[in-house]
């Protein structure tokens, strides 16, 4: 793995992998709280995922990586020094979200480009392979 694309890599990984921070006060009641804590570990699973195949992929490099930032209204960006990302609703529930659907679309884009499938059908088929239907079902459409 190139330094950039190494980087860029263990920087999501560090994102992904930071405290979602939810203040139980912000809920009503137990239910919630515990049912928005089980959907924030759902994606954070997902966008591990999602990174370990992009980390080890070698045809995947940094480029195709930042290319995929513009997904998630480009909240997610990189600047060479490190990830930054603007919330836009509440930071808890989305930060990981973001990652997954950064990822998502370079991944559609290799699936497209290296591996010759050249319609949805095909990507969606692929992909399921690799991550099943859970993830591909929301991050694949």
């Amino acid at each position: 793995m190139n330094a950039e694309k190494n980087e860029l890599v263990e920087a999501m990984y560090s994102f992904i992998r930071q405290r979602a921070g939810l203040g139980f006060g912000n809920y009503e009641n137990v239910s919630a709280y515990r049912q928005e804590q089980r959907q924030i570990t759902k994606d954070r699973h997902h966008a591990e995922a999602l990174l370990a195949f992009v980390a080890r992929s070698e045809s995947i490099d940094a480029d195709k990586i930042k290319a995929g930032l513009s997904a998630y209204a480009g909240r997610l960006s990189w600047d060479d020094k490190g990830l930054s990302y603007c919330a836009g609703q509440f930071f808890p529930t989305e930060y990981r979200k973001a990652v997954c659907a950064c990822l998502s679309q370079t991944l559609w884009h290799w699936f497209r480009e290296d591996c010759e499938c050249d319609t949805r059908e095909k990507i969606h088929k692929a992909a399921r392979r690799q991550f099943g239907r859970s993830i591909v079902s929301k991050w694949f459409n």
